[in-house]
């Protein structure tokens, strides 16, 4: 049986990106690597399958969830698939997945007027955390502590416009010991987990959070395996606070950053999401799996 045929495309060559071509090399993979900004198709004339497998890694949500389609539709199998980067790239249809699935997480709703969401931030009482449906990076996530903040928040998104501005997320506050976790799930395996520590209330990496090493208990093992089956599964990152109430699950992310986390836990990350890709293709070979179906498409 041939090598599988990988494609990895990207729209920005990242520490992330970099580490998985050192992977695919070191593996003696033959495996292409797709510039998506560089890309064209033409739906009268769409090529054979390139790729069993596509790992999609664009840093564009809207980006990375059309190139998912069109290699799906091709043919090939992605990681993440795009039902999956869907779900993920929407707070609120992760929230919707996690709570249909029972997974724990912090007290959350959604409001769609001024009027709704301030009644919404009165019953679960301040502070509340106010957060765009999409968005990573905790970027444009306030903290916000009486009926006044909000209510200049809210102005700000009005003049703001735009669709995504009139969805109004909203979390209670959770209180942690100044760090979160993040728990790497790739197939149905959680492979490793970091601590996210901080002086400020948002504990990420890219706004400055330090990683360190965090055990791989029963009880991480198990949520994060939940959390990542609730929005279809695959290559992913499962964020988690530590509360009074036992963990709970803040967010799934489709396209994991990992620079930070594989000198910290000593688990080849980017090793393993080859390894992982490898086998799928392998099994789509086989005839052990097939892809979906695009929608639309005639099986």
């Amino acid at each position: 049986m041939p090598q599988p045929r990988l494609g990895v495309v990207y729209d920005r060559l990242r520490p992330e990106e970099r580490m998985l071509f050192d992977a695919i090399e070191r593996q003696g993979v033959a495996a292409v690597q797709v510039y998506a900004p560089h890309q064209a198709f033409d739906f009268s004339a769409l090529p054979p399958r390139a790729f069993d497998v596509v790992i999609e890694r664009c840093v564009s949500h809207t980006r990375g969830l059309a190139f998912a389609r069109l290699h799906e539709s091709l043919g090939s199998v992605v990681i993440n698939a795009p039902h999956v980067i869907e779900t993920c790239g929407d707070k609120l249809a992760t929230n919707a997945a996690l709570a249909r699935a029972g997974v724990p997480t912090p007290r959350t709703g959604v409001a769609f007027t001024t009027e709704t969401v301030l009644e919404l931030c009165e019953s679960f009482g301040y502070p509340i955390v106010l957060k765009p449906v999409v968005g990573s990076w905790g970027r444009m996530v306030s903290r916000l502590s009486d009926r006044d903040a909000v209510e200049a928040v809210l102005e700000h998104k009005e003049v703001l416009g735009g669709p995504a501005h009139k969805v109004f997320y909203v979390q209670e506050f959770v209180h942690k010991p100044g760090r979160d976790i993040r728990a790497f799930v790739i197939g149905d395996d959680v492979v490793a987990a970091i601590y996210r520590t901080s002086d400020h209330w948002i504990t990420n990496t890219a706004r400055g959070a330090a990683a360190s090493n965090c055990p791989l208990t029963d009880e991480l093992v198990e949520l994060t395996r939940r959390a990542a089956r609730a929005v279809g599964g695959g290559v992913l990152a499962v964020d988690l606070l530590e509360s009074d109430r036992g963990l709970l699950v803040v967010e799934v992310n489709h396209t994991m950053e990992f620079r930070n986390s594989v000198a910290t836990t000593g688990v080849d990350i980017p090793g393993l999401v080859v390894r992982h890709a490898l086998r799928l293709g392998r099994e789509l070979q086989a005839g052990e799996a097939r892809p979906p179906i695009a929608v639309g498409a005639r099986a």
